[in-house]
Formats: C-alpha cells, structure tokens, sequence
C-alpha cells in the first residue's frame, strides 16, 4: 500500500503540462475493436485504467504495445473473442464500453456488469435501450449482459435523455455500435462531453459517417469497415482544472499548459465568480493570486457538459472551505456524490450535507490529518485541502488517484508542493486510520 503525504502550507509558482484525457483515451481504444490495420494513439496518459483497458483488450485479441510512455500501437489480431474478463471489467466502468464494439464488429458479446469508482447509482438501462433498437438480443444473466445481434444491428432513431440529463456512457456505447450498423442511426440528448467529442472525431478519421459531432443530435450513416489511424488524444480537462484549482487555494502563481479554454468555460466562469484572477491562450490556461486576492462564496450547481462537471466538484469545494462566507453545491448528475465530505470536515472543514446539496461554511482553519479517498475525485480534493492544511496530512486509498491522475505529485512538487509518496503496511495503515 501507498499513501500520500502533505506538509501544507506552501504557495504554488510555476508552469505544469496537463496530460492526455482518461475520459477519452478509454472509449478511443474501446473504439479499436472496431477496426482492421492497426492504430497508433498518441497523448496517451499512462494511468493504472488506461493499463486495465489494454489488458482487457488483449483477451478480446487485440495487440496492444506501448511505444515510450504516451503512446500506443492497437491492432485486432483475432476477431473471435467475444467474453470481457470480469477480473478487468469489475475494475472500472469504462470497460463496460467494449459491448457496443463486440456487437458491431463480432455480432455477439458477454460482458460483466460494470463496476469502478463507489459514487451513486449508475444503471446501464439506456446503454441496453439503445443497442436493443438497433436490433439486439440482450438479456442479463449471473452478472453479465449477454447481447447477439443475428442478423446484425440496423440503425434507429434512439433518444438517450435520463433522469439526470444525457449519459455519456450511453452515447459512447450506441455510438460505438452504430458506426457499422446497416443503414442511419440518429441519436437524440446525445451526450456532448468533449471525449465524446474525441471519439466520434477519431471514429470518423477511421472512416465513419457522423454527423452533428459536439451537438445533442449526432447522425450516423453505417459503414462496412473501418480502418486504423493516427490519433492525438485531447488534453484532460478535469485535471486541469484540479491544477489550477491548486494553484488558486494555494494563492499561487500557476499556468497550466496545454489547457483547452473551449473545454474548461463553466469552471472558468465559476473562477471568476469567486474573484480567481486569470489568464488563457490558445493552448494554456494561468491563475494569478496573492495575499491580497479575495475570493468570494458562490452556489454551483453540476450539469452535464457544458454545465459545471461533477467530476470538478469535489475538488471545487475544497477551494470554497478556504473562502470566506457561505457556498452551496448542488450535485445534479450523483445525488450521493458526498462521500468526501466526511474526511474534509476531519481537515477542519465545515461542510454539511443535505439531500443533493452540501452546504460549505468558507474560511475554516483546515489541519493536517489522516484521511481516506473514497473515490478518483475525492482523493484530488483531500491532496488539494492537504496543500493548505496546517501540519501534516496523509492520504490513504490512493490507488484511485492513480486511476485518473498520472503522476499527480511529482507536477505539484515541481511547483513547490511538499508531498511525497510513501509505502504503508496494512497493519500501520489500519492504526493510523
């Protein structure tokens, strides 16, 4: 076991280069199986998931080598195996995106429900609604979706809206299906996420027809085969965002490199609602704060893109405890997105949850303790509240930083942040918990 450990206290300075998107790069090679030749990807983030698709990928028959740390060769060398591993698909729920791929290109699947990061309830009822439109045969049995297409999948007019808006999931999976099914598929409250946006992009240099990308409504026109490429993928936006969240509750001076400003407009909004001075450019995004800076409370509410992502929001608030007044978050995409409430308020946050809103009483005192990462974004927001926190604070559960976030603490201490990464055994983890 490994954990992470912050002595708070440190202002931020300097410039740091955002990696790959992981939110893009797993529905890209997801979106492998489809094609024959072989597919170079480029601006890969070398991420414990990224590592767990290509695994999975490899029991499905493909080849998939890595080519130096950001970039990977994909070529499907047996097109007969149709059974995702439940050993790679219980890990994380983008794997779940390899039925759509399966049915397309081999006319059959069988993939274990998914699992991944514990933050509320995330049924696949609009994944299922979509494929059987298209013609699909699915019934779920002893854990697994097993889904035929005898006659192959044809294309349908699908709407994909759920209670909580479009389902990026959803999307990838019936937009991954559609690229080959016989004739045109119109998908309806499509997602519009910018790594949906880079999958149809990459999809459509393999040769598929699509239309309305980055719109609600996407057209697809089926084709017969697709082919390999040479593909860059997106920056990540969440983390940049979490990087230039820790410069701003740092009061630091950050510029964050290879940032897309297009990609980062509502939490750029909600910076300057709070008195964040910043700066953008083409490709870079910087904070500017000093002690004089005062940041102002703000409500915020999290929508699908390009609303407030509730991926930034755990981070958000970790920002709010160091501002004065009272912020109100609202998490409209996972009611039960809280569960790094808890932990925060043992930092010395004052934060109360109630129902789908967390109530954050600003300019608390936060002090370094031991707490646990209950999730991929939580664990951001403990290391941010950790910058700033007086003392020492240990982070455990931190394989689910790893999950999204490539070497997060080695950028932070190169702008001055003092955290290292230490090895725990299971027994001292336990006491100190």
């Amino acid at each position: 076991m490994e954990e992470l450990v912050i002595e708070g206290g440190r202002r931020l300075q300097g410039a740091v280069q955002v990696s790959g998107a992981k939110n893009a790069i797993l529905p890209i090679l997801a979106g492998c199986l489809l094609a024959r030749g072989k597919s170079v990807i480029r601006n890969v983030p070398n991420l414990k998931d990224v590592r767990v698709m290509g695994e999975m990928l490899r029991e499905l028959g493909v080849k998939v080598r890595w080519q130096g740390e950001h970039r990977m060769e994909v070529e499907v060398v047996q097109d007969d195996r149709i059974e995702a591993p439940y050993e790679w698909v219980r890990q994380m729920r983008a794997s779940f995106w390899v039925l759509g791929a399966l049915l397309a290109r081999r006319g059959q699947a069988s993939v274990p429900l998914p699992g991944g990061c514990v933050i509320g309830v995330r049924p696949v009822d609009l994944h299922l609604k979509g494929l059987r439109a298209m013609g699909a045969e699915i019934e779920v049995r002893g854990g697994n979706v097993i889904a035929r297409a005898p006659q192959g999948l044809h294309g349908a007019e699908i709407y994909l809206g759920g209670h909580f808006g479009s389902s990026v999931g959803a999307t990838v999976n019936v937009l991954l299906a559609a690229v080959l099914a016989r004739g045109r598929t119109v998908i309806h409250s499509a997602a519009c996420e910018p790594e949906v946006d880079d999958l149809a992009n990459f999809l459509h240099l393999m040769g598929a027809q699509i239309r309305g990308i980055g719109s609600p409504r996407l057209e697809i026109e089926g084709v017969e085969d697709l082919h390999g490429v040479d593909y860059f993928v997106i920056p990540d936006r969440i983390e940049a965002a979490t990087l230039l969240i820790a410069g701003a509750i740092t009061r630091g001076d950050v510029k964050v490199v290879d940032a897309r400003p297009e990609h980062l407009f509502a939490i750029l909004d909600t910076f300057r609602e709070i008195g964040v001075p910043l700066e953008a450019g083409d490709r870079w995004v910087s904070v500017h704060c000093g002690e004089m800076v005062r940041f102002h409370s703000v409500d915020i509410t999290t929508h699908p893109y390009p609303g407030f992502p509730t991926d930034a929001q755990a981070q958000m608030m970790a920002l709010l405890t160091t501002v004065e007044g009272i912020s109100v978050i609202t998490e409209y995409i996972f009611p039960d997105r809280f569960m790094h409430v808890a932990e925060m308020n043992r930092l010395g946050a004052g934060i109360r949850k109630e129902n789908a809103h967390a109530i954050v009483e600003g300019q608390r005192r936060l002090s370094g303790a031991t707490v646990m990462a209950s999730d991929l974004r939580a664990s951001a927001a403990m290391v941010l509240a950790g910058l700033v926190a007086e003392g020492r604070t240990r982070i455990q559960n931190i394989e689910h930083l790893d999950r999204g976030y490539e070497r997060l603490e080695e950028k932070l201490r190169a702008l001055g942040a003092h955290i290292e990464r230490e090895k725990v055994g299971v027994e001292s983890a336990r006491i100190s918990a």
